[in-house]
């Protein structure tokens, strides 16, 4: 990234152009002025991205696991998401339509206003120019740096993103990271490029496997509000505890686990390797491909948590849908060290979330749910939100007094 001129000769130069339709000199890197040129013709406002989320639910959630791009995702958590860093990771298929988006939930959560979000397009011809618009057309990595976004209300941010293909060489999607200051290095875009390599691989890996190896649609994993359950090609299989466990552990693990690792994360107590593997053994007789056979133990085909979905309506700031896709605990009878790291986890996040939340509705769901009908703090906080003279008022301050008097007694 050299090459890249700094901000305001940047922001001087896409002035110029958006008023006047020219480029002089070397403001702007070609493959920038090359994109703006491709997003005037295309009619891009300059002031608002026409970003338009199509696809959303279980028909998104469909749709992505039947492409081959959803072997991305286990490398894509493993490398850019499983780490505390100021960006989130996208895989889009080849309309430029964001698949997965996961990361750092503040960064995702200041995204959400642009239409940074599951479901949305951001091809040139939608968004103006972005590092996934321009792979997708060029064919090639390519790193967007703030000012250089062709619409004004993504130029604080910076992308880098490399097109996925398959052996064939068709482009089957594109990876990309979108953040700040950070995602504009040279370092950054080498990861980038790693990863879609990575990626590269285990979609050969799965051609050269054949179909057989993956269920045919999203395999789901039912962990929270009963008891767990694995739902295959639409059909449902009721799990034993541990069989439970050991999915969640490896679905949070893309790289996988040995034998040893597991043992730790199932037990407080010394568990043998023998009992692991005779454990992951009958699993993989249940699961079948779903559970790879090779060392360490990983998993074979995408799995979808509802973990995993309360996680991403969090971070996409739907607080109402993550409340309806959490009705208790994860996994509230294990045991596992693993385990109960995670369900811990979950549930501070959910909570936190509910008490920065500005909306008493959902703050109001959460108070009359077991797990928060004695949350101090959730009262008040409804107290503070709620007009004065509503009953919501009235019951939140009657139900801070039983507290204070239960304290007191």
């Amino acid at each position: 990234m050299s090459d890249v001129v700094t901000t305001d000769r940047v922001r001087a130069a896409h002035e110029r152009f958006i008023t006047t339709g020219r480029l002089a000199g070397r403001a702007v890197r070609a493959i920038v002025a090359d994109s703006w040129r491709r997003s005037a013709r295309s009619g891009v406002d300059p002031e608002i991205p026409a970003v338009a989320v199509d696809m959303e639910g279980s028909a998104l959630v469909d749709y992505r696991s039947s492409l081959k791009i959803a072997a991305a995702l286990p490398a894509v958590r493993d490398l850019l998401v499983g780490r505390e860093q100021p960006w989130v990771a996208t895989i889009t298929d080849t309309s430029g339509r964001l698949l997965w988006v996961e990361g750092d939930r503040d960064v995702a959560r200041r995204l959400s206003p642009v239409g940074f979000v599951e479901g949305a397009v951001w091809s040139e011809e939608s968004a103006g120019t972005n590092a996934p618009g321009i792979a997708l057309v060029t064919g090639r990595a390519a790193q967007v740096v703030q000012t250089e976004h062709y619409t004004r209300t993504v130029q604080p941010w910076s992308c880098a993103a490399a097109p996925v293909r398959a052996p064939s060489g068709e482009v089957v999607g594109v990876l990309d990271v979108t953040g700040g200051d950070v995602v504009g290095s040279p370092v950054l875009m080498s990861l980038v490029r790693a990863t879609a390599a990575a990626v590269e691989a285990q979609i050969a890996r799965d051609e050269q496997t054949g179909p057989r190896r993956r269920p045919t649609s999203a395999s789901r994993l039912r962990l929270l509000g009963g008891p767990p359950a694995l739902v295959v090609d639409g059909r449902e299989t009721r799990l034993s505890l541990r069989h439970a466990e050991i999915l969640l552990l490896l679905s949070q693990r893309p790289a996988g686990l040995r034998a040893d690792e597991l043992a730790v994360l199932l037990s407080h107590q010394l568990l043998s390797d023998v009992t692991v593997r005779a454990e992951v053994s009958r699993l993989r007789r249940l699961v079948g491909p779903l559970l790879s056979d090779a060392a360490p133990y990983r998993l074979g085909a995408p799995l979808r948590t509802d973990l995993d979905v309360v996680r991403a309506r969090l971070s996409s700031g739907d607080l109402g849908g993550a409340l309806t896709a959490y009705p208790g605990p994860l996994l509230v009878r294990s045991e596992a060290p693993g385990v109960e790291r995670l369900r811990d986890e979950l549930a501070a996040d959910v909570r936190a979330s509910l008490l920065a939340s500005a909306a008493p509705a959902v703050l109001s769901r959460w108070v009359a749910r077991d797990d928060g009908a004695d949350d101090w703090q959730a009262w008040e906080r409804l107290v503070t939100l709620a007009p004065r003279g509503t009953p919501t008022r009235a019951q939140a301050l009657g139900r801070l007094e039983l507290l204070r008097s239960r304290l007191i007694r």
